[in-house]
């Protein structure tokens, strides 16, 4: 299955090389999935950094920032996987495609207007935001050609981010981001 290379993994996302997220790891995906994986656990800690310095922290409001300053650059990092594979589709699959390249840009949209907001409502929006993309993945018109250790990672990854963004969330209004 695949080539092991980036046009193999095009082209399996825009053929549903995939059966709806549910095909095991072949070899040529193992070594792609272990190093997105260490990566996606890598990219928990400013998550888990911050959550920590904002219940400890002597200036509790700046940590606050610095983990919604991070949420919304995941949430844009996110948004861009659909970007890419919108890139990837198959001519054949242009409504797919256009699909993949709406929904890509509102995730950088919506955490662009959480920094803008009041700290509370900011993290408000940031959360739901991680928790509206994770639905159209799994659920939605988002999860055709994603492979399962895609679903599995972002499942994990994005319940840590939440874990994250809920334990470092203002309670009450919150000042300015």
């Amino acid at each position: 299955m695949g080539s092991g290379n980036v046009m193999g993994s095009a082209r399996e996302a825009r053929t549903g090389g995939t059966q709806h997220g549910s095909t095991p790891l072949g070899s040529t995906q193992k070594g792609p999935a272990r190093l997105a994986m260490a990566l996606g656990i890598a990219g928990l800690i400013p998550f888990a950094a911050g959550a920590a310095l904002a219940l400890l922290a002597d200036d509790a409001a700046a940590a606050r920032a610095a983990l919604l300053a991070y949420g919304t650059v995941i949430l844009s990092f996110l948004g861009a996987v659909h970007w890419g594979l919108a890139l990837a589709s198959a001519p054949a699959d242009t409504r797919r495609a256009m699909q993949r390249f709406a929904i890509s840009v509102l995730p950088s949209l919506l955490g662009w207007v959480a920094l803008l907001l009041p700290q509370a409502s900011g993290f408000a929006l940031a959360t739901a935001a991680f928790a509206l993309l994770l639905a159209a993945e799994t659920l939605g018109p988002l999860r055709a050609g994603l492979p399962g250790w895609y679903l599995r990672l972002r499942i994990g990854l994005t319940l840590g981010a939440l874990v994250a963004l809920a334990i470092g969330a203002p309670i009450g209004g919150g000042g300015p981001a």
